[in-house]
């Protein structure tokens, strides 16, 4: 059964068709926003050959014969990138009724789709922190082959969590199990097993769920849900392995644990307290902040089937979530942008850039240094992308004015490339 949901995978994927392979190419633009920079450049040119950056400056030689593409009025910016996605997923999935009804090959095309939406909304890497059946894997390598058009993927296949906890199925009749959507460990023994059993199905980073969650049913945001020592297990099984581990915790006593514990990164950290803050700050560990996901349980959550008790534990952490990260950001906690996409709809993935500058007064730049520097170094690829610098993938987008002065433009992205390839430009969304 397993070799047969896997050729589905591929078979799907295989049908979906990619543009033309990128030429080697000069973009010229009236503005180049980079935080890699100490300033915005005025009139910018980047040449890109082999699908990488090799020169970048104001009013560049083109070299004679390359092709160029002109963006003025366009400012242009390093592609983006989201640490939380979630990309077989979409809204009222915390109802999980679809997955009794859907196969693995519905997962599979869901994937695509989203993949090519997020690539196009301007984000050219995401790390997919959790799926079901290991499709964010097969997507993962089907996008690297040229088989289908989609970001950058770093995936942490399926996730692991607690029995009844934030990532098991609960709620239902005891007979019922889903052993493809997360694999459920407990003890020391069982998470040593599990996360050498996701990295040999693919995983580039292992997710853990350390306390409750907003869609989960029957815990409480507060619950801790691993020791420290089963933590620590994790954590040391992942790095013999050579890969990081990104822990789910919104409250204090696990999140704190698997800080203590080194993790790389708390996924949401929203109730962050001044012991978690200074031992983030300590240990060098990332926080990534998923703001707009709260905003759309609220407001949007019913028409999009999302549990009641969902809509009310979002409700009962929002403005305290807004605070306490701001105190964390401001106190010199690192930040990586991270969004939980599939909650909301996908490509709507710049929503939390404007809560970030208008709600925890981040500055647009640091913003963005979030979405592009940082979670480039949070992922382990600051070689590769994150800015636009000789040597480095020509990953690109342009939006229509200045987003230092708009954040909010980030949301309508005019111009994408990948790897010196074209997704979108302004004259063909």
């Amino acid at each position: 059964m397993g070799r047969i949901r896997s050729f589905l995978v591929i078979f799907v994927l295989a049908l979906v068709s990619l543009p033309a392979f990128g030429q080697d190419v000069a973009v010229r633009a009236s503005l180049l926003v980079d935080p890699s920079l100490d300033a915005p450049i005025t009139n910018p040119v980047i040449v890109i050959r082999d699908g990488k950056v090799e020169a970048v400056g104001t009013d560049l030689a083109i070299p004679s014969g390359m092709r160029v593409i002109d963006l003025s009025g366009h400012t242009i910016l390093p592609g983006l990138i989201d640490c939380h996605v979630h990309i077989a997923g979409r809204p009222g999935d915390g109802g999980d009724t679809h997955k009794l009804q859907e196969s693995v090959a519905y997962e599979a095309i869901y994937s695509v789709a989203h993949a090519k939406i997020t690539l196009e909304s301007g984000f050219t890497t995401i790390r997919n922190i959790g799926a079901g059946n290991y499709s964010d894997a097969a997507l993962r390598d089907m996008i690297n082959r040229g088989v289908v058009p989609g970001p950058r993927m770093w995936v942490a296949t399926r996730g692991i969590g607690a029995t009844g906890g934030h990532a098991d199925i609960n709620g239902w009749n005891s007979d019922l199990d889903l052993p493809g959507y997360a694999q459920i460990a407990d003890g020391v023994d069982e998470l040593r097993k599990a996360v050498r059993t996701q990295i040999k199905h693919g995983a580039d980073v292992i997710k853990v769920t350390a306390t409750g969650g907003v869609l989960s049913v029957g815990d409480a945001l507060t619950d801790q849900q691993y020791s420290y020592e089963e933590l620590v297990a994790i954590v040391e099984t992942a790095r013999m392995l050579g890969t990081k581990v990104a822990a789910h915790a919104h409250s204090p006593a696990g999140m704190n644990d698997a800080i203590r514990a080194g993790v790389a990164s708390i996924e949401h950290g929203s109730l962050i307290d001044d012991e978690g803050i200074r031992l983030a700050k300590e240990h060098g560990t990332f926080i990534v902040p998923t703001l707009y996901t709260l905003d759309f349980i609220i407001d949007e959550g019913p028409e999009n089937g999302i549990p009641a008790y969902a809509i009310e534990k979002a409700k009962a952490m929002v403005v305290q979530q807004r605070e306490r990260l701001g105190i964390a950001f401001h106190a010199g906690v690192k930040f990586a942008y991270g969004t939980d996409a599939a909650v909301f709809p996908h490509g709507r993935n710049a929503k939390d850039f404007k809560i970030l500058v208008e709600k925890l007064d981040v500055q647009a730049i640091e913003a963005i240094r979030m979405a592009t520097m940082n979670a480039a170094e949070l992922i382990g690829v600051e070689d590769q992308v994150g800015s636009l610098e000789p040597g480095k993938w020509g990953d690109l987008i342009a939006v229509a004015g200045n987003p230092l002065d708009d954040i909010g433009l980030l949301e309508d992205v005019k111009f994408v490339m990948k790897g010196g390839v074209v997704y979108k430009t302004p004259n063909h969304p």
